[in-house]
């Protein structure tokens, strides 16, 4: 349970922490309203009427009076009929008004140029007259409305040209050149509120902790300096997180955590590009310089300092050799005994007298099935001959020594001058190679 004390804060911040979150809904709202102004006014007229003067929005003239144009055709019809000459007069002018629209494009301004070009698609069709000037003219006329039918035309451009004009609008300009926009009005009212409670909390802070100079505590509550920014609103949903969780009212510990993990290796997975580069960059140097032939040399000539009583050489080629014998030959011995199979048969078919032993009836099959036994009992004798050079402990003593020797012999070849300079360009190479690889993988 919640002392009375907690209770209190917390009630505080639960309160503050929705106020922060309208006051960001509203800044979201503010941001998107021009692009989602059509879907207001065709749902929620209200909010469209009440919010346009904040963004110096006004029906456009141009528009308005075509709208009402229209208006007053359809007014004039229902009272004198379309063969009348007052509605002969109206029909006139709406196709004065039409190539007005066209020419002066007064969707422009709003940024609803397609608008206007999807009306001259719709008229064009409907008429079937390719220019848009004589589709309008076609269009306001009594002779296509009495052939066509008046309440069916009429009742297209209620459905499809209507729609595009009432949603054009015109947008004023202030004095320094740029549009209308007062959010600032209602932003205003949550700057000061936040402006407030962030002086408040900074004197709190600062009273019971003398030890805090102003500007710590400020930084302790950095996020609350983004309320205060007027062009930072989108930046906002940042204090309004961390007042949410704050608040108990959401709990991010998991998307914290996911977030954490994936920024962290991100860095480790740059970290780790970096210093693969950086080591094999410096491996090449080391090659180029002729510090891995020094350090070999001085490997091989200088009586090193043995710290666990182990011939690291020697051990590294038994754990091969044990490797290779137990684990690699068993895998890859039917593919020596097809090596060792192909070898004795062309050995065997360049012999006369074994052709002429496969062209006796019966005989013919005999030395391939001699030959696969040899093959079979060879591969196997030297498997078992291999196993027993490690298994016995008199050919491990041999072997210990051949590594020995082996070890000797290979570090006087890898003195002599033509071979290391050789192994140096082949290492170099090696590495350029894994270089690129590495980063054609990484860019992929």
């Amino acid at each position: 349970m919640f002392s009375p004390t907690t209770r209190k804060n917390l009630w505080f911040e639960r309160s503050m922490a929705t106020i922060a979150s309208i006051g960001l809904i509203v800044s979201l709202f503010d941001l998107t309203y021009l692009s989602c102004r059509d879907i207001y006014f065709r749902n929620l007229p209200i909010v469209v009427r009440a919010y346009d003067r904040f963004k110096g929005i006004e029906p456009h003239r141009e528009t308005e009076r075509y709208l009402n144009a229209v208006a007053q055709l359809k007014l004039t019809v229902e009272q004198t009929g379309l063969a009348s000459a007052q509605t002969q007069s109206w029909l006139q002018e709406l196709a004065s008004l039409s190539v007005s629209l066209i020419q002066n494009n007064p969707f422009q301004v709003a940024g609803k140029t397609g608008n206007l070009e999807q009306i001259k698609n719709d008229v064009r069709d409907r008429v079937q007259n390719p220019s848009a000037r004589g589709a309008f003219t076609t269009f306001w006329s009594q002779a296509y409305l009495t052939k066509a039918g008046w309440e069916r035309e009429i009742a297209f451009y209620d459905r499809q040209i209507e729609p595009l004009l009432v949603t054009n609008y015109y947008r004023r300009l202030s004095q320094s050149g740029n549009y209308v926009d007062d959010f600032w009005q209602i932003d205003l009212i949550f700057i000061g509120i936040f402006t407030g409670e962030l002086l408040g909390r900074v004197f709190y802070i600062r009273r019971h902790n003398r030890q805090l100079s102003w500007q710590q505590v400020i930084i302790r509550r950095w996020y609350d300096l983004i309320l205060l920014l007027p062009f930072a609103q989108f930046l906002r949903i940042i204090p309004v997180i961390i007042r949410l969780q704050q608040a108990q009212l959401i709990d991010i510990s998991l998307v914290k955590s996911e977030l954490n993990r994936l920024f962290v290796g991100q860095i480790v997975n740059e970290l780790t590009e970096g210093v693969v580069i950086q080591v094999l960059q410096q491996i090449q140097g080391a090659i180029r310089s002729g510090q891995i032939t020094r350090l070999v040399h001085s490997y091989l000539n200088t009586p090193h300092i043995d710290l666990n009583n182990i011939n690291e050489i020697e051990v590294l080629i038994e754990l091969s050799l044990e490797i290779v014998i137990y684990r690699v030959i068993p895998k890859i011995q039917p593919d020596l005994e097809a090596i060792l199979r192909h070898l004795f048969h062309k050995a065997l078919s360049e012999s006369p007298a074994y052709r002429n032993l496969q062209l006796l009836p019966g005989i013919g099959e005999l030395p391939a099935q001699a030959i696969d036994r040899v093959v079979k009992e060879v591969s196997t004798s030297m498997y078992t001959a291999l196993t027993k050079v490690l298994e016995d402990p008199d050919s491990a003593k041999l072997s210990r020594r051949l590594a020995e020797n082996f070890s000797q012999s290979i570090g006087v070849e890898m003195q002599r001058g033509q071979t290391v300079i050789k192994i140096e360009s082949l290492l170099y190479d090696l590495i350029e190679e894994i270089k690129v690889t590495y980063n054609s993988r990484e860019i992929s």
